[in-house]
């Protein structure tokens, strides 16, 4: 399975980025071979609207399965759900790696929807 988290830098060491929708990049982290890549979300950073359903596409494109972030608007929400994505909220003073072991642990839990307002 294929898991997005949203990050600051590019690597498992790199904090989690509480943003979905303007976050820095992406690890794309494959728990079947326990490897990842760096997916850049630069054009999405200043974007004047839609960056959360723009994320969400790109991430969709990544092949990922699941997305772990700090916060989601309801545009990325319903966007991600749409394609089928679980959505994992978690503590935002995590690394990357700390988050997949989270995830791995049974520790984050499904969103049920958006947690922050449209534009945050």
């Amino acid at each position: 399975m294929k898991i997005a988290i949203s990050c600051k830098g590019k690597d498992l060491n790199s904090d989690l980025d509480p943003r979905f929708g303007r976050a820095g990049g992406f690890i794309i982290y494959d728990t079947e071979t326990d490897s990842y890549e760096y997916l850049s979300n630069e054009e999405n950073l200043y974007a004047n609207q839609g960056a959360g359903v723009q994320t969400a596409q790109k991430v969709a494109n990544s092949g990922a399965q699941a997305v772990i972030s700090g916060h989601i608007g309801p545009k990325a929400f319903s966007a991600l759900k749409s394609g089928n994505i679980e959505i994992y909220l978690s503590d935002q003073n995590r690394t990357v790696q700390e988050a997949v072991s989270a995830f791995r642990d049974g520790h984050l839990s499904p969103s049920n929807g958006a947690d922050k307002p449209g534009h945050w």
